[in-house]
């Protein structure tokens, strides 16, 4: 389980995050939605460490980790998503997956693993070709990969349907609710796309101005209001 608790975050005088708490349960799918501006990157930017927490505390499976840097929370089996998808795009596709492989030993294998290629099989067609010549769809399919190679407990997915094509939009959901079922993985997904959100949460948040201030069970979104509260 992830475990947030009273986590603060500043920019300058700006108070962004404002004592949030939550948790995120392995089995379920955790969604995150809130407009723009409330805070949900910074958030996970803070989770992976990228932005030192200034007060509160998160801990993975027991464990406090709100001192570790990022290859830290990697090595303890947390994967990340980020918005704009971030591949390498002069390597092939092979080479930006073997990229998640980073977390284990030289020793282990350096292949590619085959339930990725069962997960997206796009990826496999199109193994060799360069990353950067792959459709915005085909590239989320590719970071999402990327982040599976390093085998996470922890699947932390920042906006996976911004500027992406419905028949690639509905391919990831599949891919996220197969995860979810598995039962050996917590997955936070944040996301505007109200509709992607609610077929798959388990569980939600709903964020503004910096806190939380709706949370429940996905199955009573639509009940809840929470439509009202994150589209314009």
């Amino acid at each position: 389980m992830l475990k947030i608790d009273s986590l603060h975050q500043y920019y300058g005088g700006s108070h962004i995050l404002r004592g949030l708490s939550f948790e995120a349960r392995v089995g379920e799918v955790t969604c995150l939605l809130g407009r723009n501006g409330v805070g949900k990157t910074t958030l996970l930017r803070c989770l992976m460490g990228l932005l030192p927490a200034r007060e509160g505390s998160v801990h993975w499976e027991g464990q406090a980790i709100t001192g570790f840097k990022p290859h830290q929370r990697v090595r303890a089996g947390i994967a990340y998503v980020p918005q704009g998808r971030e591949i390498f795009p002069r390597l092939s596709v092979e080479e930006n997956l073997l990229m998640g492989l980073s977390r284990f030993s030289a020793g282990d294998a350096r292949e590619v693993p085959a339930f990725i290629y069962e997960l997206f099989p796009v990826l496999l067609q199109m193994k060799q070709r360069r990353g950067g010549d792959l459709s915005g769809g085909q590239q989320q399919q590719l970071a999402i990969g990327r982040a599976l190679a390093s085998r996470p407990r922890l699947l932390i997915l920042d906006e996976p349907t911004e500027g992406i094509q419905p028949s690639v939009i509905k391919e990831i959901g599949t891919v996220i609710g197969t995860l979810a079922a598995r039962g050996d993985m917590a997955i936070l997904l944040v996301e505007q796309f109200y509709d992607f959100a609610a077929g798959l949460a388990d569980q939600y948040l709903v964020m503004s101005r910096g806190e939380i201030v709706q949370q429940g069970r996905g199955e009573n979104m639509e009940a809840e209001g929470v439509r009202g509260l994150v589209t314009i």
